[in-house]
């Protein structure tokens, strides 16, 4: 059975409201209405079999495995199903090939809040030039393998030290420590070290919920590129502004992918959904964090291991490099100019910081080559 050919079914999701497809309940109940064609609450057998065969475009379908789909979701054995019973049968995992994509097109509701889409009257995929944006074939693993690691890490540290004080052995080897570093894996391995569990939750939090739907579309080596970029980004900007702060933390990555996100919104601006509502929240987020890291450093004077200068170097990474290498779906010529001036800009930063950390070795602090901090 085939998901994309054929005509579309009476219950997809291009012909639903919008507020159907964010309320959970209302788009079922609205799902569960068009299947039940009497109107009598319930749906019987020849209502199911009707229902089937339209969400996969099907010519017919034998009595007999209707009988058994229906006997699975009837939990009073009347042979019909009630509203919960429709909805319970839809989401089981066993019947995934007939109901998967209906259970997706409510899903991926905040796949089409969060990325661009074509606007075309006849698609509302969120990018009809990828029909297979949404899918998870390549599976979007960067950023969920990158916290896994993270979480590790922290657990190990959590036993055998203080991740506040940030003593533990992950720490020890992988911090960025300015009087180390000739070990060059400091500049990356940081982002494996967290300070506090809030600090690790938060960082989490952004690298799923907004990682994920982005790798979704860009597919997981564009994010990742984004990611490392604004980590190595963070420890060489601190290196400049900060020479002599240790660093520990995914922030710089973080916000890289926040203001990589930022740059898709400016990007494709017409093709996104309330863009300046989304560009806003981001800009807030972005601006309160970074904010309480300056307030806490000068005003409170509380020696962190979360350098302000790594967010702002993160998230100017994720801007630049986010124009170039995420996709855009409706290029203008403005853009490609956009697109030329933030590759260069990149480049050049990215160069003047690597020279200045090799050449100008006197402006860092006395290198410590022994195993002792």
């Amino acid at each position: 059975m085939t998901m994309e050919s054929g005509p579309r079914s009476n219950t997809d999701a291009s012909e639903m409201p919008l507020r159907e497809r964010r309320n959970p309940d209302q788009h079922w109940r609205s799902v569960f209405a068009r299947v039940d064609t009497d109107n009598d609450g319930v749906i019987n057998m020849s209502e199911l079999k009707a229902f089937i065969i339209s969400q996969n475009n099907s010519e017919g379908l034998a009595d007999h495995v209707v009988q058994r789909i229906l006997k699975d979701g009837d939990g009073n054995n009347d042979s019909v199903l009630n509203y919960d019973e429709f909805l319970h049968l839809v989401h089981n995992p066993k019947y995934g090939q007939i109901f998967g994509q209906l259970v997706r097109r409510y899903t991926d509701s905040y796949i089409h809040f969060l990325l661009p889409r074509r606007r075309d009257p006849h698609r509302t995929v969120v990018d009809g030039a990828v029909e297979d944006a949404t899918t998870c074939c390549p599976p979007a693993l960067g950023m969920v393998i990158i916290s896994l690691i993270e979480i590790v890490f922290y657990a190990i540290d959590a036993a055998k030290g203080s991740t506040v004080n940030a003593t533990g052995p992950i720490a020890s080897l992988f911090i960025y420590d300015p009087h180390r570093r000739y070990e060059a894996w400091r500049y990356i391995t940081y982002m494996f070290v967290h300070i506090g569990c809030f600090h690790l939750v938060v960082n989490l939090a952004v690298q799923i919920l907004l990682g994920v739907p982005l790798e979704m579309v860009h597919r997981w080596w564009r994010v990742l590129l984004i990611y490392f970029a604004g980590v190595i980004a963070g420890s060489l900007g601190t290196s400049l502004t900060d020479p002599s702060v240790k660093l520990a933390g995914a922030s710089g990555g973080v916000y890289s992918l926040i203001t990589a996100h930022i740059s898709s919104i400016i990007m494709n601006w017409k093709e996104m959904e309330f863009p300046a509502l989304q560009l806003l929240i981001f800009l807030i987020i972005t601006g309160c964090d970074v904010g309480t890291a300056i307030y806490n450093r000068y005003v409170l004077n509380i020696n962190e291991h979360i350098g302000y200068s790594a967010h702002f170097a993160g998230a100017l990474a994720g801007l630049l490099v986010g124009i170039h290498i995420l996709r855009n779906f409706r290029v203008t010529r403005a853009e490609k100019i956009i697109w030329w001036i933030s590759t260069v800009t990149y480049v050049f930063l990215m160069g003047f910081a690597i020279v200045w950390n090799i050449a100008y070795v006197s402006y860092f602090p006395t290198q410590i080559y022994s195993k002792n901090f």
